[in-house]
This record gives structure tokens, sequence and C-alpha cells, in this order.
């Protein structure tokens, strides 16, 4: 815990920047979880399933177990940082490493409990809960990823212009919460009042800057997927017609 403050972040006390690289997390329970997750992996018979697992369960130990885990403590972009790559890039590698798994319910559903879970947790009263009780914490980290992943699912599976919708209504939501943050005048973050500072940041530099991320390069990580998904389906097509 820092000194007079009344937060308990999972991932450790805010790092000053000299003592970042030395900040690693070797949770025994959270390694014992990667261990199984690994040799589970291992066990998926498709070889482009391994490489997908194997691939989001290294994103997911740059998250949680390099230096990242202990600066999102300090900054809240790093925390913005860590959702993007926790909801945009390891649900849709999972997603797609168990194909043949499809999540209950249709993507419409799905695409509005992810922007349910991400908004709620923006909730300034929310996110100081989860740095404040592990517990908290990790049902901020689950509900993302599992909304994520079953949105993720639901795009794989649903007709190409439903699932782009739910990309675009997805990338609109995020973006304009971003494009909130980013224009506050004020900051709501209290966990981060103090441990910005460190980082030459004041507190609503780094929220305008965890809007930006969220609002640009979040939106471009959705957009790609529609032109993957566009270009897919246009090769389709032409593979077709060139049979037919």
């Amino acid at each position: 815990m820092e000194p007079g403050s009344g937060w308990i972040p999972y991932c450790g006390p805010a790092p000053a920047p000299v003592d970042l690289l030395t900040r690693w997390n070797f949770d025994p329970v959270l390694l014992a979880a990667f261990g199984l997750a690994i040799m589970a992996s291992l066990r998926l018979r498709s070889a482009d399933g391994r490489s997908r697992s194997l691939s989001a369960i290294l994103l997911l130990a740059f998250l949680f177990i390099s230096p990242l885990c202990a600066l999102t403590s300090a900054l809240f972009s790093a925390r913005t940082l860590h959702h993007l790559v926790l909801t945009s890039i390891v649900a849709p590698l999972l997603a797609m490493a168990f194909a043949e798994r499809r999540a209950a319910g249709g993507v419409a559903l799905w695409t509005c409990l992810h922007a349910a879970a991400l908004w709620s947790w923006h909730i300034p009263g929310a996110y100081a809960a989860a740095l404040s009780d592990h517990a908290v914490y990790w049902t901020m980290q689950g509900s993302l990823l599992l909304t994520a992943l079953a949105l993720w699912r639901g795009v794989m599976a649903a007709p190409l212009p439903l699932a782009v919708t739910a990309l675009l209504a997805t990338m609109l939501q995020m973006g304009l919460l971003g494009a909130l943050l980013t224009f506050s005048s004020v900051a709501v973050y209290s966990p981060h009042f103090i441990s910005s500072l460190a980082w030459g940041l004041t507190p609503l530099e780094d929220q305008q800057l965890a809007g930006l991320l969220m609002w640009v390069p979040g939106a471009g990580l959705y957009i790609a997927a529609v032109l993957f998904l566009l270009s897919r389906w246009f090769r389709q097509e032409r593979d077709a017609a060139a049979a037919a």
C-alpha cells in the first residue's frame, strides 16, 4: 500500500519509474493457473488452435506478470492499455483458438453486455473498488475478458452484416467513452491522483491519455477486424464466381 493511501491494488503499490523493471508479479496461484492453461492449450488437436491459444497466454502473462501489471497501479492510461489488449487482442485469439465453441445468445446480446461491462468498470467508484479489493479486481478482469470473448465468438458465427455491425457498434461506444475521458476537464479516478505525478503526468493528463488510447488505437483494432471480415468475404465471393 502506498503511504497515506487506501488502495491495495492486486499488482502491488504504484512503482516509481526507477523501480518499474524490478516489479514482476510472481503470484504462485497466478503462475499455477498459467501452467494449467499452457497444458490445456498443448492438448488442442488443431495446430492453429494451439498457436493462437499459446499466443493469448503469452499476452496474458505480459499483462499480469510483467512490470506492466505494476504500472497499471500507477497510471490509468496503463490500465486502459491493459484492457485494450485483454479485450481486443487476447479475446479474439481465444475465440479463434476455440472456434468450435459458441457462446449462448446472439452477437447483439454480447455486444450490449460487453459495452455494459466496459462502461460499468469506468464508473469511478467501481474502478476504485477494483483497486481496493482483489476479488473485485478479478471480477473486473473476468467480466471484461469473458464478455469480449463471447462477443468475438458471436462475430465469428454471425452473418457478415451482423458481424460488421457488432464490431462497429463496439468501436463507437468505446470511442465515445474515450472521447469523454479525453475532453473531460476534471480527473475522476482517485487511485491515480498521486501515483501519476511520479511519471510526469497530472491525473487529468493521465486520464486524457487513457481516453486517446481507447479512442484511436482502440478504434483501429476494430476497423482492422472489419476490414479482415470484408476481405475474407470478397475472396470467398471471387472464388465462388471463378468456380461457377
